[in-house]
């Protein structure tokens, strides 16, 4: 395939299409983008690319795109992907991006599409759709390849590492999570909540968050719900933790395995008192001066702030704490907020992992940040910060409890790599950060 010339390089600019959705910003190797009916046009660094461009790497080569909404992508070698749809408008509603992943695999770092609409992003592949949440990931169409690069690896398989302590599932109105850092984004089902993280919801939202220990609280609309502190190895129950604080707004819980394991190390804090949990079903209603409690399985002992006495609370007592005084209550209406025991959560696209060979074919997913959903015709997985989803050639769809090794020590640069060629000779050389892909 003849290469594109010096002069015709240069001259490309001026015959940009109307059509153009982003461009090369890095090349190495070779590849070429491929219009349906039209030659092909030598990848290198500022070639537009266009609506229905096919994108191709022979072995050995790699190539950095970037397209109008900032979505940065690193396609590896000997891989197809084809950009199926784009539209980007500043505010619009519509925007939206299709990939097409016929081969090989990418590393992506997603923008302003997938931030404003949790819907508006996909990646299709022969095996399964991959969703796009806002979020940085790796996508890889697994046959025989995988499998060689994994018998010439002589590093251990590692546990993946499941971070998240809620996922968010029963999901209306607008929802976000901040946390610690102050970055804010949108919750959609299925996306994953970590200590530290703020949940807020607005006036008409509602919200069921699953934990990892079957814990479920519903929140109702205006509510500030904060995830202190959680840790939990089904092994080992009675090692967790379980804190939280309900700074504003309604919520109801249903407590879970490490309640039922160690009790006390189960707590629930809010503006005006601490709770403790004996195996426990509780509402909550607060705002900054005065917070009503309400039991109605198993009991609860509420210290009030300022005080050292607590107050023991059996099904169906309550009590309405301010900053002036405590009275007991019989009943606390949360009109439109489902009991958590009524809610049915499938916990396994949340959270279940097994034991995975490696030499399985199909296509993986690896999230270094944000959310993915996994989905086929048979199945779905969730995939928050430190999974890894694979969707097996079958259509079923499951989350590998370790790490793939071809994922773990790819060399191909992430697309926010300052210095992509260095770190792909580093990565022909065998060298690799010792914080890649964690």
């Amino acid at each position: 395939m003849p290469l594109v010339s010096g002069a015709q390089t240069a001259a490309a600019p001026a015959q940009v299409p109307a059509d153009v959705v982003g461009e090369v910003t890095f090349s190495r190797g070779v590849g070429f983008a491929q219009l349906p009916g039209s030659n092909p046009r030598t990848l290198g660094v500022g070639l537009p690319l266009q609506l229905g461009d096919r994108l191709t790497t022979a072995a050995g080569a790699s190539a950095i795109i970037k397209l109008q909404d900032g979505t940065r992508v690193t396609l590896r070698p000997q891989s197809d992907l084809v950009l199926q749809q784009f539209k980007y408008v500043p505010d619009a509603t519509d925007n939206n991006m299709l990939l097409q992943l016929l081969r090989g695999g990418f590393r992506a770092l997603t923008g302003a599409v997938t931030k404003q609409n949790s819907k508006a992003a996909l990646v299709k592949t022969p095996t399964a759709t991959i969703g796009i949440r806002g979020t940085d990931f790796d996508a890889r169409l697994c046959q025989a390849d995988c499998a060689s690069d994994v018998r010439a690896s002589a590093e251990q398989l590692r546990a993946a590492n499941l971070k998240a302590s809620a996922k968010a599932v029963s999901v209306t109105g607008n929802i976000v999570a901040v946390a610690d850092s102050g970055d804010r984004r949108t919750l959609v089902h299925g996306s994953a909540l970590y200590p530290g993280d703020m949940v807020e919801t607005s006036a008409d939202a509602r919200v069921v968050l699953a934990f990892r220990d079957e814990s479920k609280v519903s929140l109702g609309g205006g509510a500030r719900f904060r995830v202190d502190d959680f840790v939990f190895d089904r092994a080992n129950p009675i090692d967790g933790r379980f804190m939280v604080t309900l700074l504003k707004g309604t919520a109801r819980a249903l407590t879970g395995l490490v309640g039922r394991a160690r009790a006390n190390n189960v707590v629930f804090k809010t503006p005006t008192a601490t709770i403790g949990i004996r195996g426990t079903g509780l509402d909550m209603s607060c705002d900054d001066n005065a917070c009503s409690f309400f039991n109605w399985l198993g009991s609860i002992a509420v210290t009030p702030e300022g005080h050292s006495a607590l107050q023991v609370l059996e099904a169906g007592q309550g009590l309405f704490v301010s900053r002036t005084g405590i009275r007991p209550i019989n009943q606390l209406e949360l009109p439109g907020i489902s009991r958590p025991d009524a809610v049915e959560v499938d916990q396994a696209p949340l959270f279940s992992a097994r034991e995975v060979d490696e030499s399985q074919t199909g296509v993986y997913v690896f999230v270094r940040d944000g959310h993915i959903e996994l989905f086929t015709d048979r199945g779905t997985v969730h995939l928050g910060r430190g999974e890894v989803g694979l969707a097996q050639d079958d259509g079923s769809v499951l989350r590998p409890l370790r790490m793939p090794r071809f994922l773990e020590l790819d060399p191909t640069p992430l697309p926010s790599h300052p210095n992509p060629l260095l770190a792909t000779v580093l990565g022909d050389a065998g060298i690799r950060p010792l914080n890649q892909c964690r």
